[in-house]
């Protein structure tokens, strides 16, 4: 096939998308435009396809050229294929490809949260989430355990940088998600206004049960989540109008965001 291409110099220019570890520059690479992201292991990247991602590119180690990657590389048309073997792919990109595959894709322009919220009946809010794989398996739990939308402030890590890509297993791409307000609790006032009613997971004495009557009744519940280690913002627990608390034993006072999200979406899910 006329677009596989064999590297022959991993500092070529084409090849930038995949070497660099800067996400921010992917993010802006066509500003102001929405830049690119790249998307790791086939299963990945056709559900971005399904989701309908635009490919650049590919680059695939070269014995998946006829194997899993083969129905992928047809279905992207004449887009360049880079190939080497995988210790060549590994000094490119710095790290072993997951299943021998990745796709430089462009990004969509983002919705206005009203946009995709009116519908919408459970959604996640993420509170200044950095770490890539919390927000990569939340994104996971809420797509899994029927959460119609996922809202982040400006403050959380991207959810399409590679890493939190991978850990959703893609479910980024079938979910629904984007930005809202700032990183202050001036966004609780924005999703009330659209209907939700705001329950803040925090470690406080003034909570209700996760399997309050009142939230499982709610027709619109935003589950507000926060970062490790500091949790959500004063402000805004004070600006939700509910407080959960997941019930420990053994002492153990948390869980970590990820798995906590879990509990949360499983119990307060649409039935």
């Amino acid at each position: 096939m006329e677009n596989i291409i064999e590297i022959s110099n991993i500092s070529a220019p084409e090849l930038k998308p995949y070497r660099c570890t800067a996400e921010v520059q992917l993010l802006r690479y066509y500003e102001p435009e929405p830049g690119i992201f790249i998307a790791e292991s086939p299963k990945v990247i056709r559900r971005a396809l399904d989701a309908g991602y635009s490919p650049i590119s590919m680059l695939v180690e070269r014995k998946y050229i006829n194997g899993q990657a083969s129905d992928i590389i047809e279905r992207c048309g004449k887009i360049p294929v880079y190939t080497a073997p995988s210790e060549e792919l590994t000094k490119l990109t710095g790290f072993k490809l997951t299943q021998g595959a990745l796709c430089a894709m462009r990004r969509k322009t983002l919705s206005e949260p009203a946009e995709i919220l009116q519908k919408a009946e459970r959604i996640a809010v993420l509170e200044d989430i950095m770490n890539q794989t919390n927000v990569g398996a939340i994104f996971r739990s809420a797509a899994a355990l029927g959460f119609d939308a996922v809202v982040l402030t400006s403050g959380c890590s991207d959810p399409l940088y590679r890493r939190s890509v991978r850990v959703s297993m893609g479910t980024v791409f079938q979910i629904p998600w984007t930005y809202i307000g700032s990183s202050s609790s001036n966004y609780i006032a924005e999703l009330r206004k659209i209907g939700f009613a705001a329950a803040a997971m925090a470690l406080r004495r003034d909570t209700v049960s996760i399997d309050d009557q009142r939230l499982i009744s709610e027709k619109k519940l935003a589950v507000v989540l926060g970062t490790e280690g500091e949790g959500l913002k004063d402000s805004t627990i004070s600006a939700c109008g509910y407080t959960i608390k997941i019930p420990m034993a053994h002492g153990v006072d948390s869980l970590n965001v990820a798995a906590a999200s879990a509990v949360a979406f499983w119990q307060l899910g649409k039935r």
